[in-house]
């Protein structure tokens, strides 16, 4: 019998140590979520489609044979980085500037799970099914393409990244759909905590990097909504607040245009850098 035991916890142990051999610690993984400004509201331009770089990468979180993508394998990241008809999204330029500032045997893995209009209820596991059940039909018509659980997507997604790569931070926009809700951060602080246990991380590793709506500077409809969410490290200690000012949006004063879009993607990568060195 304890031959046996023994027999079996070096098996364990076996097994372990080929998923760890198999993580490339160099090969950085991002989780990123949130509502359209996620997804990417603007159009992508031929800019963004030049220079493409083999160590940056997404893992596609849904089928879009249109554009030759199977769910849960890796591509070089070209945009669209969320679902198969979305635009630009913030995403793209964090990974383009931390390839460009990271040493180049450093790779980066992105995975976008984003649902324009919704709140932050959809990511809550435990209660999204009853948000959704009264939510409008076309709302319900983006979350069908998680197979009616975003939470549960990125989270199958992020277990097949960690698979080859180390979960470094995770990247947040949202807000709008709960703009004055001041219970906002105890909210997000609900999700944070089921990914960190779900996912088996250290929350003190891990960063969330939270990004402010269309500003007051460029008559943001929710502006307002920021004021909430500069609160959100008082409650998430390793979070981290992403400002809008000056980046330029749509004329619904909702969406960020393209180039809005580059500017504060590049501002999520300059804050994860800045925390990589320290």
């Amino acid at each position: 019998m304890k031959t046996f035991f023994k027999l079996t916890y070096l098996f364990v142990l076996f097994l372990v140590g080929q998923v760890m051999s198999a993580q490339d610690p160099n090969f950085h993984i991002y989780l990123s979520f949130g509502q359209s400004n996620m997804e990417g509201a603007a159009k992508i331009e031929v800019q963004d489609t030049l220079n493409l770089s083999d160590r940056f990468m997404v893992l596609a979180a849904v089928d879009c044979p249109e554009i030759k993508r199977e769910k849960g394998q890796w591509y070089i990241a070209k945009p669209p980085l969320c679902r198969c008809n979305t635009g630009l999204t913030p995403v793209d330029y964090f990974g383009r500037t931390l390839v460009e500032e990271l040493p180049d045997n450093v790779k980066i893995g992105v995975i976008n799970v984003a649902v324009g209009g919704c709140k932050i209820e959809l990511f809550d596991k435990d209660n999204y099914e009853a948000y959704v059940s009264t939510a409008p039909d076309w709302l319900k018509n983006t979350v069908k393409a998680y197979e009616g659980n975003p939470y549960g997507r990125l989270v199958e997604m992020a277990k097949i990244a960690q698979e080859k790569g180390v979960i470094k931070g995770i990247l947040m926009h949202q807000g709008e759909s709960n703009t004055g809700d001041t219970l906002w951060p105890e909210k997000v602080k609900v999700v944070h905590n089921n990914l960190m246990k779900d996912l088996n991380l250290n929350p003190d590793d891990v960063p969330l990097l939270a990004g402010e709506t269309v500003n007051a500077d460029t008559d943001g409809v929710c502006a307002s909504m920021n004021k909430i969410i500069a609160t959100l490290p008082e409650t998430i200690p390793n979070a981290y607040i992403i400002s809008s000012a000056g980046c330029t949006d749509g004329e619904d004063n909702l969406h960020f245009d393209a180039a809005g879009y580059r500017e504060l993607g590049k501002r999520y990568a300059l804050k994860m850098l800045e925390i990589l060195k320290n």
